[in-house]
């Protein structure tokens, strides 16, 4: 089929193109604090939970490479486990969307047009607990950590896939992984839901996503010893990072009220 000469799908792509812009450019905000949310909770937090998976999985590929075929380039490409991403990102671009479509279609009724404002006011204070959770850490403030009983039933689906290699294997256990139990993380769903818009909270989970994968490449890359000794010297500031990045999401629940 000729795309150039088929009006009604060149019509749907401009109608397309234009309601991505425009969501860019009116959520540039949300997505721009989530990509940050996702690199600072990353080295303070997802590190520590996802590491050993990540670690893993970097493991297996290495030892699947013949030693007379190993090289710097294996290594590096090895241990970015792209298809395992792409797999997280993909089941965090689909509850986004989901979560922001339900909002969206709750927001059309007149009793619930506040719900976007309340949703992104509760993702600052998810972020602000696992901030405040950090500094408890450092300070030993009396902060309850946050806890999600159902890991169990994640750790359990995620485990057969841990065994073997492949492109299919790792995506399948990013996609199983995507659903792990973490309070930043549902942080970001109740920002990414705070958009009304299921393209914006699908955009907004994949910023977040993509902020999460630096430190984790770290972590396959350096290994878990040298990666902790590198995270002490962050440790006093991602905190900070963290509660201004509240801030942020609170002024613009402010700002949608």
């Amino acid at each position: 089929m000729d795309i150039d000469n088929n009006p009604l799908i060149l019509e749907l792509l401009a109608a397309g193109y234009a309601h991505c812009a425009g969501i860019v450019s009116t959520q540039g905000g949300l997505f721009g604090g989530l990509f940050l949310a996702g690199i600072v909770g990353s080295a303070a937090h997802c590190a520590g939970m996802c590491g050993p998976f990540v670690l893993q999985q970097a493991a297996a590929r290495a030892q699947s490479v013949p030693a007379a075929r190993m090289s710097e380039f294996t290594r590096i490409s090895g241990a970015m486990l792209l298809p395992y991403h792409l797999g997280r990102l993909t089941t965090y671009a689909a509850i986004g969307a989901g979560v922001a479509a339900l909002t969206g279609s709750l927001a059309q009724l007149s009793w619930f047009g506040w719900l976007p404002s309340l949703l992104l006011g509760l993702a600052a204070l998810l972020f602000l607990a696992v901030a405040l959770e950090r500094l408890g850490t450092l300070v030993q403030l009396p902060v309850p950590a946050i806890r999600i009983p159902w890991s169990g039933w994640v750790s359990r689906t995620a485990a057969p896939l841990l065994h073997g290699g492949g492109a299919l294997r790792g995506y399948l256990l990013g996609l199983v992984l995507g659903f792990i139990p973490c309070g930043l993380l549902y942080g970001a769903f109740a920002a990414a839901a705070g958009s009304a818009d299921p393209v914006a909270g699908a955009l907004a989970l994949a910023a977040f996503g993509l902020g999460t994968m630096p430190a984790l490449i770290g972590v396959a890359l350096a290994g878990g010893l040298a990666w902790r000794r590198w995270q002490t010297h962050l440790t006093p500031v991602l905190p900070l990072l963290m509660l201004a990045n509240a801030g942020m999401l609170g002024y613009l629940a402010w700002s949608m009220a």
